[in-house]
């Protein structure tokens, strides 16, 4: 099995480390709903974002990442966080090529791709922080990427900044299938919420769902993820 060094990040691979827990299970709960939200159009490009920092976007792309690949989907995730990128730790894959280094040309996509073992998973990370994230996420070569990957891969999810704080979500939310907002527990106000869809949904963003994450159930120790569709 696929190993990494830290047990903290074995805890959020729990798909992976731990498939049989209600999380995990709560994720393939997740991978369903999603799959069900495109009756009408369908998608295979996702990008997972939210309302402010902190709230567990990147777990939740990551683990629903593998949820999807351990159903048998060809599946690639993107780190297009370019301003506190993480999936490559999560991985232990290297960050010095990454998504910047192949829009920009310097890198091809053969340089930029890890397969993860045992996972029909491949993961593109952030590579080089630019000074301008935002113009990446928006920009003409991005667009083709999303295009030519939605043609490779049963399954593209994107990992971007919070919707509040920087603009770079909205962009990308512009021209990708469907948008789902994590949204932390106890840390996220309603408010916040709320101008978050209103953002996304004023550039004409397709915001499929939400979860509600790190809800803690009664009597349990392990944390609870509820999916709630838009409608």
């Amino acid at each position: 099995m696929y190993r990494v060094r830290s047990k903290q990040l074995q805890v959020k691979l729990i798909c992976l480390y731990d498939p049989k827990s209600t999380v995990a299970e709560a994720y393939r709960t997740l991978r369903t709903n999603i799959q069900f939200a495109g009756v009408d159009r369908q998608i295979k490009t996702l990008m997972v974002t939210s309302a402010g920092p902190g709230e567990g976007k990147t777990t939740t792309v990551t683990n629903l990442a593998i949820a999807m690949a351990q159903s048998g989907k060809k599946v690639i995730l993107v780190d297009g966080d370019l301003r506190k990128p993480t999936i490559h730790n999560t991985f232990y894959i290297s960050n010095r090529l990454g998504l910047t280094n192949l829009l920009t040309g310097q890198a091809e996509f053969v340089k930029v791709v890890h397969r993860i073992p045992e996972l029909p998973l491949d993961v593109i990370p952030a590579g080089s922080i630019p000074p301008n994230p935002a113009d990446f996420l928006g920009s003409q070569p991005m667009q083709r990427l999303i295009a030519s990957l939605r043609e490779e891969y049963e399954m593209v999810l994107v990992d971007t900044p919070p919707i509040l704080p920087v603009t770079d979500g909205q962009l990308l939310a512009s021209y990708i299938d469907g948008v789902l907002l994590v949204l932390g527990c106890n840390k996220v106000q309603i408010d916040h919420a709320r101008k978050a869809i209103a953002l996304l949904k004023h550039v004409g963003a397709n915001v499929i769902g939400s979860v509600l994450n790190n809800k803690k159930e009664k009597g349990r120790n392990s944390y609870h993820y509820r999916y709630y569709a838009e409608d």
